[in-house]
C-alpha cells in the first residue's frame, strides 16, 4: 500500500526535515535521508537497511520506483509526495524525484574488518568541509582502498552534503572514524605503517615504499596534522611543490600519495 501526503504540515514532512538538516536527530533516532537513484542504490548495494522509500510520480514513475525497491533486502515502506510537495523536500537543486530513509551503522574502529594482508587505508583527520570529504571519499572509491578511517570528525558522515558530494562513496567504502589516539592505536596492534603529509622531517612521497601495510594520514589545508600524528608517524612525507604557496587541497594531496601506493602495489 502506498501513502501519499501533500501537506507540508504533515509530521513525516517536518521529520525528514529535520533529519535534513540536523545531525543532533540523525544520530539520536539512527536513520538518515538518502536522495537520488545511484546514491540509493550505492546504499543497498552498501548493505544498508532501508526502511521508506519517498517519491514523486511526475517526476519517478512506478516502475522505476519498483526497480529500485526490488534491490531492497528489506521490505520499506512506500509513499508518494505531491510534487510542490517534494520540490519543497528536495535537498538537491536537480532533483530526481526519489529519496529513501536509511538506518544508520555504527562505523567503529572495532567493526572495521579489513581483509588484505597489506592493507591500504587512507585516514583524515579533522576534515571539516563535507565537499573536501566527499572528494576524499571519491578518491578512496577510485583507488579502492582497504579503509577510510575519519579522526576526530567534525560532523557525522550520513549529513546530506557529504553523501551529494561523495556521490554515494560513502556506501562503498570500508569505513570508520574514532580519535587521533584509538586510531594510532589501531594501526599499532595491526602493524600499520603510519606516514603522515607534514612538512617537519619529511621524505618526498615518492622515496616511500608504500608495497606494505601502510596508512596515509592527510589533515585539513589550514592546520595540517596535530603533534600526535606527526610524533607517532613511521614517516612523515611530503609533495615537493614549486609554486609560492605550501599546501593544496586536501583531497588533491591524498589523491597524489594513494595513486603513488597504488602505483607501486601494480594497481592490484
Amino acid at each position: 500500500m502506498i501513502k501519499q501526503i501533500s501537506s507540508a504540515q504533515n509530521p513525516v514532512v517536518k521529520r525528514l526535515l529535520q533529519l535534513q538538516e540536523k545531525s543532533r536527530n540523525r544520530k539520536k533516532e539512527g536513520v538518515f535521508l538518502v536522495e537520488g537513484i545511484r546514491e540509493i542504490q550505492l546504499a543497498f548495494k552498501g548493505d544498508y537497511a532501508c526502511e521508506e522509500l519517498f517519491f514523486c510520480d511526475s517526476l519517478f514513475p512506478a516502475e522505476g520506483l519498483k526497480q529500485l525497491s526490488s534491490l531492497a533486502k528489506s521490505n520499506p515502506a512506500i509513499t508518494e509526495f505531491s510534487k510542490e510537495l517534494y520540490e519543497k523536500m528536495a535537498y538537491r537543486g536537480s532533483t530526481e524525484g526519489v529519496m529513501a530513509l536509511f538506518r544508520s551503522k555504527e562505523l567503529t574502529l572495532a567493526s572495521l574488518r579489513i581483509n588484505s594482508e597489506k592493507p591500504l587505508i587512507l585516514i583524515a583527520e579533522a576534515p571539516e568541509k563535507p565537499g573536501n570529504i566527499g572528494a576524499l571519499l571519491r578518491t578512496a572509491d577510485a583507488a579502492n582502498v582497504d579503509a577510510v578511517i575519519i579522526a576526530n570528525p567534525k560532523t557525522d558522515l550520513f549529513n546530506p552534503n557529504i553523501i551529494r558530494s561523495s556521490v554515494g562513496c560513502v556506501f562503498t567504502n570500508n569505513i570508520a572514524v574514532g580519535t587521533t589516539s584509538e586510531i594510532i592505536s589501531f594501526l599499532r596492534e595491526k602493524n600499520i605503517s603510519i606516514y603522515a603529509a607534514a612538512l617537519q622531517a619529511s621524505k618526498t612521497y615518492s622515496e616511500i615504499d608504500f608495497t606494505n601495510s601502510s596508512a596515509i594520514v592527510v589533515g585539513t589545508e589550514a592546520t595540517g596534522l596535530s603533534q600526535e600524528w606527526i610524533v607517532n608517524s613511521t614517516q612523515n612525507i611530503i609533495i615537493p611543490m614549486s609554486g609560492e604557496i605550501d599546501s593544496m587541497n586536501v583531497s588533491v594531496a591524498a589523491g597524489i600519495l594513494i595513486f603513488e601506493a597504488k602505483r607501486q602495489r601494480g594497481f592490484k
